[in-house]
């Protein structure tokens, strides 16, 4: 297939990797030090599933260097999304069908008001993997899948051959019976661990150990079954038991990437976890305190990071 990956980070990046080693014809996405890594010296895999190297990368800043693909794998932040599928208009074509990589679960319909309804897949990425530095990713465990579906949930010729290509590159792909359930499940994991690590600075093994930070995270969980319930998700009753057993075999050091990047200082995805459960929520009539406390709480961190807050000097 022709795939073109779009935004080459941990999640694109490894997926993208993964394809083109078997011989897909994949195109990137990028720019600033990545975009030259990948043009100059490829991308180097530290995998746990065995390292790898793919050389010089046919990648470009402008999607209009390419023509239309059969796939496009959509790896940005949450809030790039929209700026995303406009500048992306020259790769889709007729057939072309588009996966959102992000943990929310507002990126299909964001890409849907540009794009259109036809190109847009729902999708969910299962896959631990990160920058060490430009061109350079490390997977250090997990799995490596990608969840994808139709959003009215009919089986679909193009669905089954992105899972065989994904299948064929030593990738899981996961067709799920509702792909809304999917994504759910994922948000009411990714957005509780990483809105309460973030506010007590805590790794997962912390916060599952604690009883108040444990009863803190069941809390939000809850909250999101509560919201994703009353917009219509099928999510199981024990969805937040179910949830929480996962978190419970979890290696004890692991933070998710919003609590990571706010305590480094830098943008993340704050508004489109807690915010959007708070948002959402609202909409809906239903209640979210905690999620709300969590969005309130970070929020001046994450104005200061994108330049709209200075905060005086400490004395």
């Amino acid at each position: 297939m022709r795939i073109a990956v779009f935004g080459a980070g941990g999640a694109g990046g490894y997926f993208g990797a993964r394809l083109a080693r078997v011989g897909n014809d994949v195109v990137w996405i990028a720019r600033g030090a990545q975009l030259e890594a990948l043009r100059t010296r490829g991308l180097q895999v530290e995998s746990i599933d065995g390292d790898f190297a793919l050389g010089p990368q046919n990648a470009a800043e402008d999607p209009a260097r390419f023509a239309p693909v059969d796939v496009v794998l959509l790896g940005v932040k949450a809030w790039q999304v929209t700026d995303a599928a406009r500048a992306m208009r020259p790769l889709v074509g007729p057939a072309t069908c588009v996966v959102p990589l992000q943990n929310g679960v507002e990126a299909a319909d964001e890409l849907r008001a540009v794009l259109g309804d036809g190109p847009v897949l729902g999708g969910v990425a299962k896959v631990f993997c990160f920058l060490v530095e430009p061109g350079h990713l490390r997977r250090p465990g997990g799995p490596a899948a990608i969840v994808l579906g139709e959003l009215d949930n009919r089986p679909s010729d193009r669905v089954r051959r992105l899972a065989e290509c994904l299948r064929n590159a030593g990738l899981g792909a996961e067709l799920p019976a509702d792909i809304h359930v999917a994504l759910w499940e994922k948000f009411l994991f990714v957005a509780s661990a990483g809105g309460i690590g973030a506010v007590a600075r805590a790794p997962i093994g912390i916060l599952r150990s604690v009883p108040e930070t444990r009863a803190m995270l069941e809390a939000a969980m809850g909250e999101i079954r509560a919201v994703g319930r009353a917009r219509g998700v099928g999510l199981a009753a024990d969805v937040v038991e179910q949830t929480m057993a996962f978190v419970d075999t979890l290696p004890p050091g692991g933070t998710a990437s919003l609590q990571r990047d706010l305590a480094a200082g830098r943008p993340s995805e704050l508004e489109w976890w807690s915010g959007a459960v708070a948002r959402l929520g609202a909409q809906a009539s239903v209640p979210t305190p905690t999620h709300t406390y969590i969005y309130r709480s970070m929020l001046p961190t994450e104005l200061r990071a994108r330049g709209r807050l200075t905060f005086p000097p400490e004395l």
